[in-house]
């Protein structure tokens, strides 16, 4: 009996030790980043508002594109990436604060002058970096500093949309398909909570949509599966439109100062051309419009595409998800009532569907559709889960992004995203 309780004594000090330190961790990262991550938001609402009152900053953008390649090229950050953020969780591979600052102001940049991006890749690589960071400052080991690095990207993630759940989820999720280090879970969940409670501190609002979901039928359910292929599809459409443009960009314009000025003048031509700006900057009020009120053109999922792909591969800072947003939303809003699915109802199947093809994160996606949409249409937003990433294939926005089993069979291929075929061509 001695020795039972002296060996109770040393595995309640083992557990209280690791809960207590990462317990501290994810308080110290969580309030750091919610913080930034408000100071961020709050930066890209402001230069957002600017540019819409003053339509002239849009003939910046190839001046602002000049400045953005002359900070990343003064802090030694050509070519860092997200990939470099999900590389440190696999291999320990280190991040520098300098990215901090680089992507935090380039992303403004590109928001002010009307560039066609989101903000989830800034906040993932800054939610990294500082959870990387705080790893450093308290001495952690290897192991333990991927681990800081996503808790960093959970609370990060968190701040920025308001959905704590869904940034905990794919902040485990996103390094490796089908590999989930469930430890993580308490650390990341921890954090984005704390950063999601400073967030509504300096009154950044989470992200939400009012939209109805329709009675639980099988009819209507084999018309959302329906929905949810042709969003794969599109979702694989997009992350090859975005690498492919990346790959031609950087081959026929090697100069980056000339990339960025030649992308910056196409996107204010094609804006001009259009003769709206509802395809500049991350788009928030088209996909509002698509899921709130049903509204969306035939076009706009294509021109969204399009702006992107331009605005990413001339070297213009920020991130794809909210884009990918758009390209779902407004693509399921005009497809689903043509296959009996409400537009506003197929806005918000789409905007998940498309979601998780591009970032191979069902479970995430799941949580993110609950937390946006509202629970009601629960296992509508699951069958479009499941059924985009099984058919998005082996395609993703990360390429840095490990796919730990094949999605038709059950083995191990521990493949990274964009360079796997089914039957290992």
């Amino acid at each position: 009996m001695k020795h039972f309780f002296k060996d109770l004594r040393e595995i309640c000090g083992i557990y209280l030790g690791a809960m207590g330190k990462w317990l501290g961790v994810a308080l110290v990262t969580g309030a750091l980043c919610g913080a930034l991550g408000s100071a961020f938001h709050i930066g890209v609402e402001y230069a957002t508002q600017l540019r819409g009152a003053h339509a002239w900053l849009l003939y910046l953008l190839p001046l602002l594109g000049l400045a953005i390649v002359g900070l990343y090229k003064l802090l030694g950050m050509e070519g860092h990436s997200t990939n470099d953020i999900i590389e440190e969780v696999h291999s320990g591979s280190g991040v520098s604060l300098k990215l901090l600052p680089a992507i935090f102001f380039a992303t403004l940049l590109t928001h002010l002058g009307g560039g066609s991006v989101g903000r989830e890749g800034a906040a993932l690589q800054m939610g990294g970096t500082i959870g990387y960071q705080t790893g450093r400052l308290l001495r952690l080991d290897d192991k333990d500093m991927r681990t800081t690095t996503s808790i960093g990207m959970a609370a990060f993630f968190s701040a920025l949309f308001g959905t704590p759940m869904a940034a905990t989820v794919f902040a485990m999720e996103i390094t490796s398909v089908g590999s989930i280090y469930y430890v993580e879970m308490f650390s990341c969940l921890v954090a984005a909570l704390t950063a999601y409670g400073v967030s509504l501190f300096f009154s950044v609002e989470a992200t939400s949509f009012a939209v109805a979901a329709p009675p639980l039928t099988t009819g209507m359910l084999l018309r959302v599966a329906l929905l949810s292929a042709l969003c794969a599809l599109v979702s694989v459409l997009f992350c090859e439109t975005i690498h492919f443009a990346e790959k031609k960009a950087s081959r026929l314009v090697k100069n980056p100062w000339l990339r960025v000025v030649a992308g910056g003048a196409a996107i204010v031509a094609l804006t001009l051309l259009l003769g709206t700006t509802d395809y500049n900057g991350a788009g928030m009020p088209v996909i509002v419009r698509a899921v709130e009120r049903g509204e969306a053109a035939p076009e706009a999922f294509a021109l969204k595409l399009a702006f992107t792909a331009i605005s990413l591969a001339a070297g213009f800072k920020g991130g794809e998800v909210v884009p990918s947003f758009f390209v779902g939303a407004t693509f399921g809003c005009v497809v689903g009532p043509l296959l009996g699915v409400p537009a506003g109802f197929a806005a918000a199947i789409g905007l998940t569907a498309v979601f998780c093809g591009a970032v191979n994160c069902p479970l995430a996606s799941t949580f993110l559709a609950l937390e946006l949409f509202g629970s009601g249409g629960m296992l509508y937003f699951a069958l479009a889960c499941a059924l985009s990433f099984i058919l998005s294939g082996y395609s993703g926005i990360y390429s840095s992004q490990r796919i730990i089993y094949d999605k038709l069979k059950a083995q191990f291929i521990n493949v990274n995203t964009n360079s796997y075929r089914p039957g290992g061509r």
